[in-house]
């Protein structure tokens, strides 16, 4: 591995380790909103997660998902880490990274496609933990309400960061 290359490496891992951190905070402690009985909350972590996969190569922006809410759960809601692990890393999916812009025809569909995966994997979790009865409407609501508002901030996000050229300054130091 060529010098630059390592290089590279240690500046992507240092900004998912910063958005993870971010992911963190967004997670547990502000905006942080119980909702119902079940210990889940709403949240606008996922802002971060959305723009960590706009931002960086996929396994990165997974990790970024994974540990951060990952994390966040261990410190609220350990009950949830398990499925959160999990589901934080396949909202991911739906995003690209590839290319100058972050407000892509795919990143504009993706939040909601994401929301799909959350509320789906929430839901099997929910009826996992707690039986089936009360999953889908407790899931659905908090889900609606996180990933809307995720989603709202993660497009005024992504505009703003492109408009400061923040990919292509990051592009210019990982590559």
């Amino acid at each position: 591995m060529t010098e630059k290359n390592a290089n590279a490496k240690i500046r992507l891992l240092t900004l998912a380790g910063a958005m993870t951190a971010l992911t963190v905070i967004f997670t547990a402690y502000i905006f942080h909103i119980p909702v119902g009985i079940n210990g889940g909350y709403v949240h606008f972590g996922d802002t971060v997660i959305y723009l960590a996969a706009v931002l960086l190569p996929a396994p990165y922006a997974m990790m970024v998902g994974a540990l951060g809410g990952g994390i966040a759960d261990l410190l609220t809601a350990p009950m949830w880490a398990i499925a959160t692990v999990i589901i934080k890393m396949l909202i991911v999916i739906p995003f690209t990274s590839k290319g100058d812009s972050l407000l892509t025809k795919r990143n504009l569909a993706a939040p909601i496609i994401s929301f799909f995966i959350s509320a789906t994997g929430y839901f099997i979790a929910e009826k996992i933990l707690f039986g089936g009865e009360v999953a889908f409407l407790s899931t659905l609501s908090g889900s609606v309400v996180q990933s809307g508002g995720s989603a709202i901030f993660f497009y005024i996000g992504a505009a703003a960061f492109q408009s400061a050229g923040v990919k292509r300054n990051i592009l210019k130091f990982t590559t």
